[in-house]
């Protein structure tokens, strides 16, 4: 090797300018995937509190109602939980489908006595409709079968399931889009009349039908 060619190998070996360079190019790959997975957990973490607290609001409030309820209650109830879930734009994309639960007249079993829903999700109650449970034992309570909720006699339960579909803001690959269930219920508190009565005669395009599917 030559003095020349050696004195300019020992400037390039002690050349670094383009080392900071190469170190991020290295560690970028790595440093985006923490950042932007640490975006997703937080997002689909508040998405899941929010549906939590949206679940647990309704049925309380819906408990809250004295005397009797009516569906100008159940429009602000709805109203109020869309509210909450504004931030993970919950109404576009989730469900709220509120259920009086009762012992039924036969005293047979449980009965939907009613039912309320709202959100732009088509979906319907995983434990039962309007209706069901009315004269038979066909239906023992609300909730999954080994923790079922029932309403004791002369009373209510307001049984409040909420279904979100969680869209990812980061991409589907970290977390992926997923259906978020939450339930909560609530005794109704000093209510003697547990009909659903329409005393403010609202039209039926107010109404929180759970035929209706919108926001």
């Amino acid at each position: 090797m030559t003095p020349s060619f050696r004195r300019m190998f020992e400037r390039l070996r002690a050349d670094q300018r383009g080392v900071q360079l190469v170190e991020l190019a290295i560690t970028l790959p790595v440093l985006l995937t923490l950042g932007l997975g640490g975006i997703e957990v937080a997002n689909y973490a508040i998405s899941s509190i929010r549906c939590s607290q949206i679940a647990m609001a309704v049925a309380d409030n819906a408990g809250r109602v004295r005397d009797s309820i009516d569906e100008a209650d159940i429009n602000e109830l709805m109203t109020g939980a869309k509210l909450m879930g504004a931030g993970v734009q919950f109404a576009d994309n989730g469900r709220i489908i509120l259920s009086s639960l009762e012992q039924n007249g036969a005293k047979t079993g449980q009965w939907i006595r009613w039912q309320r829903c709202s959100g732009k999700k088509a979906v319907t109650s995983s434990y039962g409709l309007e209706g069901a449970g009315n004269s038979d034992s066909s239906l023992k309570g609300m909730g999954p079968a080994d923790n079922q909720i029932a309403a004791l006699p002369g009373t209510a339960v307001m049984f409040v399931e909420v279904v979100y579909d969680y869209r990812p803001i980061v991409g589907n690959r970290l977390l992926g889009a997923r259906t978020l269930r939450y339930t909560s219920a609530f005794n109704a508190r000093q209510r003697t009349d547990q009909s659903l009565k329409n005393g403010s005669n609202l039209a039926a395009s107010r109404i929180s039908s759970c035929s209706i599917y919108s926001a």
